[in-house]
């Protein structure tokens, strides 16, 4: 028994121990200085006359008007995605059909196309001369420049968002699940919610708080398709430009200061579940 070699697993990594700890190292000076350092950079910013003024740059008309419309928008734009995301996912994952390929090119299509390119072809479809503006006119409905053209907008580049996440999740899963709930005489609605839903929630919350934060901050396709109409159509990204233009950085770096406090806190509810749920998420994880 002396004679049998014991086995012993090998090193993730075949590098000395110096050069990882320089990699990792250098990895993380370069993430405190490409994402820390211009985070703490606004804040200070938005702080230099102290938090009074900060607060008086941000508790004006403009400026309410940019958060209600960039909350109202999100809080459309995510849970539409949301569900045909899922749904777009649910298709491509447990079924086959022709054509699945061009569904995925589909999803994918926003990555690809410009945020301006986007805004740009609503305004084509859309406008007073484009595809729709005549029927729009005869029908006293506006699209561009007005809160549903930046609804559309924001549909298109957070569209993939959800359905990037679950697609894999879900072909991983199978169907094995499925069949067997359905078998046991499960209904559609029932196994859904009781068997693929539970399974994907995670990569779904994943998913649902990416869109959110592009939803939040998106800016391309906004600028071309609201017109920009300060106290109307002006979104928080958008106003943030209008005002550093007019150098009030103070109210600038406020803005953004407050927009980056909404991204971080999407960030930090997402943490706290995953806390919160560490046992369960372990669990799927293994499964």
């Amino acid at each position: 028994m002396s004679d049998i070699p014991l086995y012993r697993p090998a090193d993730v990594t075949t590098e000395a121990r110096p050069a990882r700890i320089v990699i990792t190292s250098v990895i993380l000076i370069l993430t405190a200085l490409l994402l820390l350092a211009p985070l703490a950079a606004v804040f200070a910013e938005a702080l230099r006359d102290g938090l009074g003024a900060s607060l008086a740059a941000l508790n004006t008309p403009d400026a309410w008007a940019a958060i209600r419309l960039t909350l109202l928008i999100s809080v459309i734009a995510v849970p539409l995605n949301a569900a045909i995301g899922l749904a777009a996912a649910w298709a491509i994952a447990k079924f086959d059909f022709r054509g699945k390929a061009i569904l995925i090119s589909l999803i994918d299509l926003p990555f690809s196309v410009s945020p301006v390119v986007a805004g740009l072809s609503l305004v084509l479809l859309f406008g007073s001369s484009g595809w729709f503006g005549a029927w729009l006119s005869a029908h006293d409905l506006r699209v561009v420049f007005a809160v549903p053209g930046i609804l559309l907008a924001t549909l298109f580049v957070t569209f993939p968002f959800v359905a990037r996440e679950l697609i894999p999740v879900m072909s991983e899963q199978g169907r094995s699940e499925e069949e067997a709930a359905l078998t046991l005489g499960a209904t559609g609605w029932y196994m859904f919610r009781t068997v693929t839903l539970p399974n994907v929630r995670w990569a779904l919350l994943y998913g649902v708080l990416l869109c959110n934060a592009r939803a939040m901050g998106e800016f391309g396709a906004v600028a071309v398709i609201s017109g920009k109409i300060r106290g109307q159509t002006t979104t928080m990204p958008i106003l943030i430009e209008m005002l550093y233009n007019e150098y009030l950085s103070v109210a600038a770096f406020s803005m953004a200061a407050l927009l980056a406090a909404l991204a971080l806190l999407t960030l930090l509810l997402k943490s706290l579940m995953e806390w919160r749920h560490a046992d369960l998420l372990a669990a799927t994880r293994r499964h």
